[in-house]
């Protein structure tokens, strides 16, 4: 796996893609730098060398040209957060571009315009990875988010450098991290997967079966589970046609000796209100009206104890809404309780949209392990996928 560390980028361009693509209010002012942030030790790197620096985004999901999509919205951030003027260029290819690249000296930072107000970067388009390629000495893939699309930028652009292409720092330690559960975990080995449903998750599931030791399954996919087995879940949330397989992975959890978890007890609420009633009753118990909405307390104390014997933990998905304080001790608890285990010693990634958003809420970000930057990607990995932006580099 080449990485930053294998060049040295004294008097080189390094073109870099990395994912800028960070929300902004309506003022065009950027409301969470962390995507920037990660990017900084690469950039660090190579101008510390003497190299220049071109960074090429997609921001959001633009229909041709549109200047709310503009990255010139995003510079006076980035120019802050990586502690260097970055230079503009209102083109990611053409003219402009070109100018702008040939004119970059050593210490120096650009960033092209959005990627995808051209739809040549989302088909892979050739000649226009070409023309992207043609702005730089080395090419660097940072982007961990971008990397399970075979987008121009991410994929087709790597053929242009056959010996001067590597990963950024960011997109290394996700590959690392990933490896980490997946192929070189220390045992025992616990996946904790929640959100609503089972079908989203279901690959997931069948690819880590042979890698865990545990698996806790919480949030709403809990009720699909307790329903086949033959519980009463009230109102709970609920893939019918998918009871069968839910049969079928705790049949193969068993015949691979693989411990499932699943809650005992949940705090019901008799509306889908932080303001709705609330009673905590037996998980295949639920009255009629009601419907599970986080983990209860003894569900808590039984995947307490497994997390603080665990050695590996990956966390995807909340165990309850957690977007409403009222159903929120759960997801709180179970991230206290690998923050805990990540302190005696065990190694615990973090990934997925809502478990990502949710230890940042709780500022449970720094006593994890890894948190994971990419939600569709990292997703991707653990189905076992081969990810293109990957692989473009390691060949």
């Amino acid at each position: 796996m080449r990485t930053l560390q294998d060049f040295n980028f004294k008097n080189k361009k390094a073109l870099i893609r990395v994912d800028f693509n960070v929300p902004l209010d309506e003022k065009f002012n950027v409301t969470d730098a962390t995507r920037i942030e990660a990017a900084k030790p690469t950039i660090d790197k190579i101008l510390a060398d003497g190299g220049s620096v071109i960074l090429m985004s997609h921001l959001g999901r633009p229909k041709g040209v549109e200047e709310k999509y503009s990255l010139k919205h995003i510079l006076n951030t980035a120019s802050e957060v990586l502690g260097v003027p970055v230079k503009f260029a209102e083109d990611c290819i053409g003219a402009v571009a070109k100018n702008a690249a040939e004119n970059l000296k050593p210490g120096e930072v650009l960033l092209l315009e959005n990627l995808r107000f051209y739809k040549e970067e989302e088909v892979g388009d050739v000649p226009f990875a070409k023309e992207l390629a043609s702005l730089g000495d080395v090419y660097v893939n940072d982007a961990f988010g971008t990397a399970h699309r075979a987008h121009a930028s991410t994929t087709i652009i790597a053929q242009f450098f056959p010996n001067d292409k590597c990963f950024g720092t960011l997109l290394a330690k996700e590959i690392e991290s990933l490896n980490r559960v997946l192929k070189n975990s220390e045992k025992p080995v616990t996946a904790v997967l929640g959100g609503s449903k089972v079908s989203s998750k279901i690959t997931v599931i069948e690819n880590i079966l042979d890698k865990v030791d545990h698996m806790i399954i919480g949030g709403g996919m809990t009720f699909t589970f307790v329903k086949a087995l033959g519980g009463t879940i009230g109102d709970s949330i609920c893939e019918d046609d998918k009871q069968e397989l839910a049969l079928e992975i705790l049949r193969l959890a068993k015949e691979k000796g693989v411990q499932i978890h699943i809650p005992v007890d949940v705090v019901a609420a008799n509306a889908f209100s932080n303001d709705a009633q609330t009673q905590i009753v037996d998980v295949t118990k639920i009255p009629d009206g009601w419907q599970g909405l986080d983990a209860g307390p003894k569900s808590l104390e039984n995947f307490k104890k497994v997390i603080l014997e665990s050695k590996t933990i990956l966390w995807n998905g909340p165990l309850g809404v957690f977007e409403m304080p009222t159903f929120a001790n759960g997801t709180i608890e179970l991230g206290n309780y690998i923050a805990e285990a990540t302190e005696k010693g065990a190694f615990s990634l973090v990934g997925g949209g809502d478990s990502v958003s949710a230890v940042k809420q709780f500022g449970l970000e720094d006593k994890m392990s890894y948190v994971s930057t990419g939600g569709g990607a990292m997703l991707e990995m653990l189905e076992g996928r081969v990810l293109p932006g990957i692989v473009a580099i390691l060949e």
